[in-house]
């Protein structure tokens, strides 16, 4: 039941994820006159001062439903990209909870990229060309007769880190053996998808839909791998920006009229309708725009520089989507520019140390329109301390892009702890 006071609605709210996403959709959804309470479901250092963090984590399906029954909340939102391949938002509304996400079956759209290509391919979306093996030898014997670079992705989920791009027949074998036979991806390794490897900018859309209405967000770019100058391993993203300097109104037309909307349409027609937000990651070719990926969820880090530019109220928007009737609201940004720069653990992505204290971050909340994210961390006895590979998320709003480079990077210096590692060319893209 949701509370009425005076014709304004007070809910209690719960979010399930504990990173730097969940943090800024906490931070987002406490901006919101309706909301009342906001837990969070397992949460972290920073989302400790704005929700109530509940040591449950956010892949115990039944910890969840259980916890949001018997708290009376009015409304979940299911953050991450496992627990939503696992059905929680189906067990919620199962027990007559409303949940913000999408439902297993839609959620397969990034829980198997063999499923997404043959999507793509059967309602053309356009995409990379590719091939998908399930046995190792003929995956091998594939890898030895094409041309290079080329791109292995695991077939599941791998924490953003299930795609390698391979630069001859020997890096090919070796991604091959690490996913199919030392499975370091687990399960998600078995089946790969092999694809042509694209040309091009990156940029990252997101948007907002019913299953039938569909509203892109403001564009971003990601940085992906751990180094300057898009060098090393793969993470979960270093750090992101809002908006893309390359992604034009006429590319955003493009890309909505043979991407965004042809995919909806797609999941509606499959018996799969998705509700929440898709990913677009999108490849912008000489070719034209193409589909790298998709995710049934907000980005992480791009969530970071996008909400900071939302106007309108996030939980009326939540709402709008559950009830399919997002046709009925309108969704304004601030003309504005985001710059987010992740602090991560010294040896991120690989083994990493963690439990050192973190410091600066005080002072740095002393600025305006400078925001930090926390991602791994936890707080203990009012200090922060290490806790996961990426520690922080810091985002500053300017005017332009440059001005929020600057401004971002002068109030990361201020920041420090053990080994501390990040990127200095984010937004330079």
């Amino acid at each position: 039941m949701i509370l009425t006071v005076d014709g304004v609605k007070w809910m209690r709210i719960l979010v399930v994820g504990g990173g730097g996403r969940e943090h800024a959709l906490v931070w987002k959804i406490s901006q919101s006159s309706k909301v009342s309470k906001i837990y969070c479901a397992p949460g972290n250092g920073g989302i400790s001062e704005l929700a109530e963090c509940v040591n449950i984590p956010a892949t115990d399906v039944e910890g969840v439903v259980r916890f949001a029954k018997q708290n009376h909340i009015d409304l979940t939102v299911v953050a991450p990209d496992d627990p939503l391949a696992m059905g929680m938002v189906d067990a919620l509304q199962a027990e007559g909870l409303r949940a913000f996400g999408p439902t297993k079956d839609a959620a397969m759209i990034e829980s198997s990229k063999v499923f997404a290509k043959n999507l793509m391919q059967k309602y053309g979306i356009p995409t990379a060309k590719y091939k998908v093996f399930d046995d190792y030898g003929q995956a091998v014997k594939y890898v030895e007769q094409i041309e290079y670079p080329t791109v292995i992705k695991a077939e599941g989920l791998a924490l953003g880190k299930g795609v390698v791009i391979v630069n001859d027949v020997y890096e090919a074998k070796e991604a091959l053996k690490a996913m199919m036979v030392d499975k370091v991806f687990g399960q998600a390794g078995l089946r790969v998808v092999i694809e042509e490897h694209l040309i091009g900018s990156e940029v990252s859309v997101l948007a907002f839909t019913d299953g039938r209405t569909v509203i892109p967000m403001v564009s971003a770019q990601d940085h992906k791998r751990a180094y300057d100058g898009d060098r090393g391993p793969n993470t979960g993203g270093m750090g992101a920006f809002s908006p893309s300097r390359v992604y034009t109104p006429e590319i955003a037309r493009e890309v909505e009229n043979r991407i965004i909307k042809p995919t909806i349409k797609a999941m509606a027609e499959e018996g799969r309708p998705f509700k929440g937000v898709l990913y677009f990651g999108l490849m912008l070719t000489e070719h034209g725009p193409r589909v790298l990926e998709y995710n049934a969820r907000f980005g992480d880090p791009e969530t970071q520089v996008v909400l900071p530019r939302l106007k309108t109220d996030i939980v009326d928007i939540f709402e709008a989507v559950i009830d399919e009737r997002l046709d009925k609201i309108n969704i304004e940004w601030e003309d504005n520019a985001a710059v987010c720069v992740v602090l991560a653990s010294g040896g991120y992505p690989k083994s990493y140390k963690t439990g050192y204290e973190i410091s600066g971050i005080e002072e740095v909340l002393k600025e305006p329109d400078i925001m930090v994210f926390h991602a791994g961390t936890k707080r203990i006895d009012g200090k922060y301390y290490t806790s996961g590979g990426r520690v922080l998320g810091v985002t500053a709003i300017a005017k332009d892009l440059d001005t929020a480079i600057q401004k971002v990077y002068q109030n990361v210096e201020k920041i420090h702890f053990e080994n501390m590692h990040y990127r200095r060319d984010i937004g330079r893209k």
